[in-house]
């Protein structure tokens, strides 16, 4: 396989992982925050239905599916320069992947809050408080590393060491 073959094939997993953990972290922090569960994926339809998608609790295609699937594609997307980064840097020890992960992580918030337009933003603002969207970044991260590790156990690929 090429190598950019090998890194699509690589951010499709990682991005994959890090899209079910960090889903099942925000379903977690909206019920911590006496939230429905699916008003943060929900609301990340927002870039299709605006307010409509505020508050909504209920699981449906329009709001649920479409929620996830941006989410879904988003995760892949920041993947897609995780897994580069590391095509051209792997990094030495699982520690390392996962600062390179938390470093990953951290850009896509600053792009996704900072620099996008607010309409095509996560939408994570409508359901959660501003601690819990960093919690929600923080398992991004963690999935963003679960996900590149898988990857390279399906894949092949390097070794991590635990140091």
């Amino acid at each position: 396989m090429d190598r950019l073959s090998r890194i699509g094939l690589s951010a499709l997993v990682t991005g994959s992982v890090a899209s079910v953990i960090s889903t099942a972290a925000l379903a977690a922090l909206a019920t911590l925050e006496g939230r429905g569960a699916l008003e943060p994926t929900n609301a990340t339809s927002h870039w299709l239905w605006g307010r409509k998608s505020r508050g909504r609790r209920d699981v449906d295609a329009a709001h649920t599916g479409v929620g996830y699937a941006t989410h879904h594609a988003s995760a892949v997307f920041w993947a897609l320069p995780f897994e580069a980064w590391l095509a051209m840097q792997p990094p030495r020890s699982t520690f390392e992947l996962i600062g390179d992960a938390a470093m990953m992580s951290g850009i896509a918030a600053t792009v996704d809050y900072g620099v996008a337009p607010k309409r095509i933003t996560p939408g994570w603002e409508f359901a959660l408080s501003n601690r819990s969207m960093v919690a929600a970044f923080g398992a991004l991260a963690v999935g963003l590393a679960c996900g590149a590790a898988a990857s390279r156990a399906l894949l092949g690929g390097e070794e991590l060491e635990l140091r």
